[in-house]
């Protein structure tokens, strides 16, 4: 069995893996449009994921629905989902205290991103 940091496939630009051991957790870059009717992964920005949000940029509105959001599409709790970087910006960095196997396994699950 090996011990080594699976490297996620060249395909997903958006998502890097920090740690070691039980203290691995996935990184993904999401980049983010607020205000939309609904909240959906809709493809690739820049070698980011793209997400619609269907909340406005107020107050942290808008991260804590993608906080909701990545939660429930990762089924792992809220508590689990911290950000990182760009609580002001579109531009975001979110980690996730998950295996990054299964975030791999849901990248390559989504529709909108197979090209």
């Amino acid at each position: 069995m090996s011990t080594t940091t699976p490297t996620p496939p060249s395909s997903w630009p958006c998502l890097r893996i920090d740690g070691k051991g039980k203290a691995q957790r996935a990184v993904l870059d999401i980049s983010v449009s607020p205000n939309a009717k609904k909240t959906e992964l809709v493809g690739w920005h820049d070698g980011a994921l793209r997400v619609r949000l269907a909340a406005p940029p107020v107050d942290g509105a808008a991260n804590d629905a993608l906080r909701k959001w990545l939660a429930k599409e990762m089924g792992t709790p809220q508590s689990q989902v911290e950000l990182l970087r760009g609580a002001s910006g579109r531009r975001k960095q979110w980690a996730l205290d998950t295996a990054p196997e299964k975030v791999m396994a849901w990248l390559a699950s989504q529709p909108t991103l197979q090209n």
